[in-house]
């Protein structure tokens, strides 16, 4: 059965809304999804700049409500997106359009560019299931829009608090949606170090 009207447009942000399980999309675009612990490199190198990034957020964390998406994206996810694009001088796109076909177009909330590598993050005040559906419509759009000769892309869903990742195989036509998940500012040094991992290596 069909999970969309094939003569219809959706947009990224329709697959949360209509709460289409991320398994179902990844099917409709023929792809497999399955979900596991996933164990993503991280930068070994040591990292100068968490413990700044750290103190930004927790100074501030007693005073901000975190009640809504902007607040979130100001207070938890600005500074460490905004702190890696400097460090590994990846261009950051915030709010990038992109449209592949009618059932695959929008706006991705953050998009990462360090030459041939690619990083997708969204963002969202609650509710991580139908995210990672949102962005499992949004690593097939990638696959299908870029012309990078990566062989996997990573991407991230984020309360600002929380993060779980995803990775799409393009070869394989498979995505992992991770099941574990890092928290900030208690986990910020394995999430710095996966996202630096994606787009530097591991060195």
């Amino acid at each position: 059965m069909a999970i969309f009207d094939p003569n219809a447009n959706y947009t990224f942000r329709n697959y949360f809304d209509l709460g289409i399980p991320a398994k179902d999309i990844a099917r409709a675009f023929d792809y497999q999804l399955s979900r596991v612990q996933l164990e993503l490199p991280q930068a070994l190198d040591p990292i100068d700049w968490i413990e700044e990034v750290r103190s930004r957020i927790t100074r501030v964390l007693p005073y901000v409500e975190l009640n809504n998406e902007v607040a979130r994206r100001e207070v938890v996810i600005a500074p460490v997106l905004t702190e890696l694009s400097v460090q590994t001088r990846a261009e950051l796109r915030i709010e990038y359009d992109i449209r592949v076909s009618n059932q695959l177009q929008g706006t991705l909330d953050y998009l990462f560019e360090q030459g041939t590598r690619l990083l997708v993050v969204e963002a969202k005040q609650a509710d991580l299931t139908r995210e990672f559906a949102q962005l499992t419509a949004e690593l097939i759009a990638l696959d299908r829009f870029t012309e990078s000769p990566e062989d996997a892309f990573v991407g991230a869903v984020t309360t600002g608090i929380t993060w779980q990742f995803g990775r799409l195989h393009r070869r394989e036509k498979t995505i992992e949606q991770g099941l574990n998940s890092y928290r900030v500012p208690e986990d910020l040094e394995p999430l710095i170090r996966i996202l630096l991992a994606v787009l530097i290596g591991t060195n």
